[in-house]
């Protein structure tokens, strides 16, 4: 099972890419945040006709996730527990073929001494409870997306300048490591252990040419799941051609029995 999740920086800019890509890799899932739009200007048709079920969770000019299956789902919930108050799309659940699927974007939280800051470390507190109660059940839970999290110095290129950024705070950090000792795996870097492996690049100061990249975008897999990982990685062409988004392609392959 093919598994894949792009944060795609807007949907309307990408989707001359997007279908070509999508015809020519034939993913069985495939989850994107920043889609920037509202639910009911989503291009369904265009999916749909290329053989995917679709659940969406949209927001003009912002934010916004959304899930393309080839395989029937249903459709668990597009809301994180725990803040009725919280409106900002940035999740989507669904059930497919045995796994559970969890998309996520998570909070940037720039800069830290604002809001935005306690905003991030609220939502991952909500993430952990939630993600603590789901490896309960124990089943395939696959939570994948933009996590806006760099879990240590290999994940990228210049630590020291991000010392004070929200993506590389300790108590940020922190949050993430939490799911990885409850039980969820890294599979990107479980399957490139020691390897420099970004997914993101700055849009400024020639971040890709350089490769002054970061590892932001993670997939994280239940015990269950993880048994059945047969390689995870990201895919850099991505990051070149015409209008690319400033994220790559991160892929997953899972037995599927």
């Amino acid at each position: 099972m093919k598994i894949v999740s792009f944060n795609i920086n807007g949907i309307r800019a990408r989707l001359e890419t997007l279908v070509p890509w999508i015809k020519k890799h034939t993913p069985d899932v495939a989850v994107f945040q920043e889609i920037k739009i509202q639910n009911e200007s989503f291009p369904e048709k265009v999916f749909a006709d290329l053989g995917y079920k679709i659940a969406i969770n949209g927001q003009k000019s912002f934010n916004g996730v959304a899930i393309l299956s080839k395989l029937p789902f249903d459709l668990v919930s597009n809301k994180l527990p725990g803040d009725e108050q919280d409106e900002q799309a940035r999740f989507l659940e669904v059930v497919c073929s045995g796994k559970r699927i969890v998309c996520i974007y998570l909070p940037n939280g720039n800069p830290k001494n604002t809001e935005k800051f306690s905003y991030k470390l609220n939502w991952m507190d909500r993430l952990n409870r939630y993600c603590h109660d789901l490896l309960n059940l124990e089943e395939e839970i696959i939570l994948l997306g933009d996590f806006n999290v760099i879990p240590q110095a290999i994940d990228c290129k210049f630590p020291e300048l991000w010392k004070d950024d929200a993506l590389y705070d300790d108590d940020v950090r922190s949050r993430f490591n939490y799911l990885l000792n409850s039980g969820f795996l890294d599979a990107l870097r479980n399957c490139n252990p020691s390897k420099e492996i970004y997914t993101q690049w700055d849009y400024r100061n020639n971040a890709w040419e350089t490769n002054n990249g970061v590892r932001i975008d993670h997939v994280l897999l239940s015990p269950l799941a993880a048994d059945k990982l047969n390689d995870c990685w990201v895919e850099h062409d991505m990051r070149e051609g015409d209008k690319p988004s400033d994220h790559v392609p991160i892929w997953i392959n899972l037995d599927e029995n």
